[in-house]
């Protein structure tokens, strides 16, 4: 399995429900993909990024499929600009 994690820091911290909503809509568009996690900042929590995206993978073909979806590309289109920065980790569950 394939754990795919990516965390982005906003411009703006008020749009990170958006971002979630976006994010969101790209569960169960592939197979393979097993669980599909967003969460978003909490004030009352320590964080250093507004968004994070949690996903399991059974394999890299899966992730492949996942990364070239319609869904996934228009997703990424859509919450490209509204963030500052992206940092991603892919790592092999075993």
């Amino acid at each position: 399995m394939i754990r795919h994690l990516v965390m982005w820091v906003l411009h703006d911290p008020n749009d990170a429900d958006y971002f979630k909503a976006q994010l969101d809509s790209c569960h169960g568009i592939i197979d393979g993909l097993l669980v599909l996690e967003v969460g978003i900042m909490s004030d009352a929590l320590e964080a250093n990024c507004h968004v994070a995206l949690n996903t399991l993978l059974r394999d890299e073909a899966a992730l492949a499929a996942y990364h070239a979806h319609p869904q996934h590309q228009k997703v990424k289109q859509s919450i490209a600009s509204l963030a500052r920065s992206r940092q991603v980790l892919d790592y092999i569950v075993s």
